[in-house]
């Protein structure tokens, strides 16, 4: 049986009581919890093993070093991919998907070029594509999705054509919880030479991941979504395009050599690693990977998709509640809105009642504007819920649907 309590116990936070009620921690899609280990871990580094990496020849900076590249390699093995020199750790997410837009655009984006991106996407997979495509003087093509949240990919070959240099495509939804086909994604994006990039923020805690067998060409997630700290990302990119991207950012770690009239660049990845890295939480990154490791992705994988198929059955029964992304394989995210009701109002009553949900437009403004509405509320499941904390949000909403409507 999948010890939930267990599990449960490791994350010190979810102990708490708020406004006096038993705290029901359903805001995982923005950012999860940590587990003691990975609060601990990042404590002794910085109460006994902290100092700056890659430039010292003493103890502390050795050792923290060593931490740091053996936490890439544990990243490296999490992905799937054998060459740890394809991980570039970064900000987050954002960052890495920013890092792509700019150093691949540089090289391979030009006048009359397209990039298409997917009606779905986060604002971070969209909005530094725009301003590639504004910079070089290409275009922005957009693959649309159903009413269900399915994405339409027998549209996506009218899209591609020899000009497509990117397609940037979420691995699951942030908002309708959609995880589509991927691999049929970067099959057509590489018949016509294509690289595809996979905003992975969701995906990597959701669903099962190997870059190599994807074949996809880059790959970002955020730690602080996967039960590590915030505040580190991870890149992954195939080996060969990333040496043939310029840098990013310029500083210290990411060069050779310097001088005024030229500077040599260190190789990948230090190549898009300028100045001092966030190698603290880049450990516990690793950490957290350990940790998950230590259960049964399986057994975590069917205990969330019970939540989720849980809390649309009950919340379904509410009277004028619509959920949006009704897809059969999505990951456990459910957005939803009740009539008469506005989001932020039921989030505040839920808040009251110990609930933590999301509401607003979740950073996906044009899946806003697919639906016609301003924003939606959302409640995201992670390893540590619970069928008790379903209830909860189901009898909150009712609640609100009986104050405010």
């Amino acid at each position: 049986m999948y010890e939930v309590e267990k599990i449960r116990a490791e994350f010190p936070i979810l102990e708490q009581r708020v406004y006096g009620k038993p705290l029901v921690y359903l805001d995982n899609g923005a950012t999860a919890q940590k587990p003691r280990r990975v609060i601990e871990r990042v404590a002794e580094l910085y109460r006994s093993e902290n100092a700056n990496i890659h430039r010292g020849v003493h103890y502390l900076s050795e050792r923290c070093t060593m931490l740091y590249e053996e936490a890439r390699a544990v990243v490296a093995e999490a992905l799937g991919t054998p060459d740890a020199g394809e991980v570039i750790f970064t900000a987050g997410a954002t960052a890495a998907i920013n890092t792509v837009a700019y150093s691949f655009s540089e090289r391979f984006l030009g006048e009359g070029d397209n990039v298409v991106v997917s009606e779905m996407e986060h604002h971070s997979n969209i909005v530094p594509w725009q301003m590639a495509c504004q910079r070089k003087g290409a275009s922005l093509r957009v693959l649309p999705f159903d009413d269900e949240g399915a994405l339409r990919l027998e549209l996506l070959d009218e899209l591609l054509d020899e000009r497509t240099k990117v397609v940037a495509i979420t691995q699951a939804s942030n908002t309708l919880g959609t995880m589509p086909n991927l691999s049929a994604v970067v099959a057509k994006a590489h018949a016509v030479g294509a690289v595809v990039v996979v905003d992975g923020c969701q995906g990597f805690v959701h669903s099962e991941v190997n870059v190599r067998e994807l074949d996809c060409d880059f790959y970002a997630f955020s730690s602080h979504k996967l039960y590590g700290p915030n505040g580190v990302g991870v890149l992954y990119g195939k080996r060969h395009l990333l040496e043939a991207m310029p840098p990013f950012l310029g500083g210290g770690d990411m060069v050779k050599k310097v001088t005024f009239d030229h500077t040599t660049y260190a190789d990948v990845p230090l190549k898009f690693e300028a100045g001092t890295a966030n190698y603290i939480d880049a450990i516990g990154l690793a950490e957290a990977i350990r940790f998950l490791r230590e259960l049964d992705r399986a057994e975590v994988l069917a205990h969330e998709k019970a939540l989720l198929d849980y809390a649309t059955e009950e919340l379904s029964k509410i009277e004028g509640l619509r959920i949006y992304g009704t897809t059969a394989d999505k990951c456990s995210i459910v957005s939803f809105n009740v009539e008469g009701v506005h989001n932020f109002d039921l989030g505040s009553v839920l808040d009251r009642s110990g609930v933590a949900i999301r509401t607003g437009a979740h950073c996906a403004d044009p899946v806003m504007a697919h639906y016609g509405v301003q924003g939606m509320a959302r409640a995201s499941f992670a390893l540590y819920n619970t069928f008790e904390e379903v209830d909860a949000l189901v009898a909150g909403v009712r609640k609100a649907v009986r104050m405010l409507k």
